[in-house]
């Protein structure tokens, strides 16, 4: 794949013109990482039962795409919590989503299906996926509203059918989620991939630093309200963070592992419609201590000596955007702030 993508490195700005024809110059799908699992006993092809037999599980699902002139570093986006790479397709109400937004932009773009979601549901640890009933939790959780109500200045299409389209991309766990295996699994993406970007989002922010440290092929990240796995070195772990919606508890690596982050250049964002002063709504108060911890994690890699920096787009004059901003109404401006990003840090 490296070789693939080392064919052109004289990049093209692409038109960002959603009516302009994408020529896409190559495209394909695989899975990496995960592991085998054999039982023990012989196979019998006349009388076959699991002894004998072997089970692939635990690898990531990546589709991409490369535009024709593409630029040098692809972007890789992994999804969130109850999310596959459909986080970063069209949108909800049909618009473009940041796939092609970036692929517009010259970028070669992976989507990842992490280990025990959707595409790469094959987990080697057994779990059952119930019928949940869940829409009006996600609903206030994603911070669209407060059910059965829209915020007044929401970024989100209040078409019912948008809302139908969003509800539908929820994709369960087949397995338990473990932050490890999908780090080492996105590991094997980027030792396939080569140097790249990585974009996470949500509940996919602790795995992307955890991949970060485990495969310097990662050359920034940027990730989009990181909700869970906020990692500092022994002795620097800030108190736990009580909320409306449960605690948030920082976690322990060892200090030459979070030193690996102060080598690329890391930006965070976070949307709007949440109190920053303890409430007690779950929806609001839950982003509140994530805020909070975020703020003290990238305090903690610029004092080890990283570049780090954390965006409220609210504090930016940019209102509205929900826990999706990739998908937002506005989805064309949070990606002009990312091209903006990418281009200081000589990225693009």
């Amino acid at each position: 794949m490296a070789a693939l993508l080392s064919g052109c490195a004289t990049p093209r700005n692409s038109s960002s013109d959603a009516s302009a024809p994408l020529v896409i110059q190559a495209q394909g799908s695989f899975a990496v990482g995960g592991t085998v699992l054999k039982a023990p006993g012989d196979y019998d092809n006349n009388k076959p039962t699991a002894s004998g037999q072997s089970f692939h599980g635990d690898h990531l699902y990546a589709f991409y795409q490369v535009p024709q002139n593409h630029r040098v570093l692809p972007i890789v986006m992994l999804h969130g919590a109850f999310q596959s790479a459909r986080s970063w397709e069209t949108t909800s109400d049909g618009r473009e989503g940041f796939q092609t937004l970036f692929l517009r932009r010259g970028f070669p773009v992976y989507l990842v299906d992490q280990p025990r979601r959707g595409r790469a549901g094959n987990s080697t640890v057994a779990a059952s996926v119930e019928p949940s009933p869940n829409d009006q939790l996600f609903f206030d959780q994603f911070r669209i509203g407060k059910w059965p109500n829209y915020f007044d200045n929401v970024q989100f299409d209040r078409k019912p059918e948008t809302l139908n389209q969003f509800l539908r991309s929820v994709t369960p766990n087949t397995g338990p989620y473990d932050a490890g295996v999908i780090a080492d699994a996105m590991s094997a993406l980027f030792a396939k991939v080569g140097p790249a970007i990585l974009f996470t989002h949500s509940q996919g922010g602790g795995p992307g630093w955890l991949t970060a440290i485990r495969n310097p092929n990662v050359k920034a990240v940027v990730a989009f309200e990181p909700g869970s796995g906020f990692i500092f070195p022994p002795g620097e772990l800030p108190p736990a963070m009580p909320s409306a919606a449960g605690t948030l508890m920082p976690e322990a690596v060892p200090l030459a592992d979070f030193e690996k982050l102060t080598h690329l250049p890391i930006i965070i964002y976070y949307g709007d419609n949440f109190s920053v002063t303890p409430t007690a709504e779950r929806g609001q108060d839950n982003w509140r201590v994530r805020l909070a911890m975020a703020r003290l994690w990238v305090d903690a890699v610029n004092r080890h000596g990283g570049d780090a920096r954390l965006v409220h787009l609210p504090q930016i004059g940019i209102r509205g955007n929900t826990h999706f901003l990739m998908s937002d109404l506005n989805n064309v401006e949070i990606a002009d702030l990312v091209s903006k990003f990418l281009g200081e840090k000589k990225l693009d």
